[in-house]
């Protein structure tokens, strides 16, 4: 919690970004697989939902001791959705990011922390101009540890007003997760130099990367 006084106009910087553009814009002819991620006994995994999956994957794929991020669909009623089927808002699906990491490396706090601090948890089912269920704020939680450490931070947070409105996260048990298609995986990487990437994706990646170089690959 120490780095929130000095950190907490970041976020607010962060929101800014996502005004004018939206990253409903793809292909959406691939069909995604049920599936969940093999992990070593060492490794833990957490689901996390902050608006536009692309942003999310491009953060995490820098923290150090995260080991894998894939962009995929939890929280809704559908089987095997589609992006286009999620995109729609009808599935109850949430665009999420499954990650895998060592907690020798990385703590769950420093990914809560990250979490915060990249995206506007305090807007109900919207990021910028990505508006809809399934760009809602969420914490899918995998053990009963990372239930109650974001339990705290979310009560911790909202109690030192540290964003003008309150957190509107949901905090909820991880469900079926179904990766989305390939051609969102890896996105900012492979597609850096594409409109949404440059003008929304860039300017928050810039400002991750300050505040959090220490946390870095």
């Amino acid at each position: 919690m120490k780095a929130w006084i000095k950190n907490a106009c970041f976020a607010a910087g962060l929101i800014l970004s996502f005004v004018h553009f939206s990253c409903g814009n793809g292909n959406s002819q691939s069909k995604p697989s049920q599936n969940t991620p093999t992990m070593n006994a060492s490794l833990e995994t957490i689901t996390f939902g902050a608006g536009c999956f692309w942003c999310v994957e491009a953060v995490y794929q820098r923290v150090k001791g995260v080991k894998s991020v894939t962009s995929g669909y939890m929280g809704g009623k559908m089987k095997n959705p589609t992006y286009r089927e999620v995109c729609s808002g009808l599935t109850g699906h949430a665009e999420v990011c499954q990650l895998t990491y060592d907690p020798n490396i990385v703590s769950f706090e420093t990914l809560l922390e990250i979490f915060w601090q990249t995206h506007d948890p305090t807007t109900l089912n919207r990021q910028g101009a990505d508006v809809g269920t399934q760009y809602r704020s969420a914490i899918f939680f995998h053990t009963d540890a990372q239930k109650i450490a974001a339990d705290q931070w979310k009560a911790k947070l909202n109690a030192q007003k540290v964003f003008p409105n309150p957190i509107v996260t949901e905090i909820t048990q991880a469900a079926t997760f179904y990766p989305a298609e390939d051609y969102h995986q890896d996105y900012f990487k492979l597609n850096g130099q594409e409109p949404y990437c440059q003008i929304v994706i860039k300017p928050k990646m810039d400002k991750f990367l300050k505040a959090f170089k220490d946390k870095l690959n």
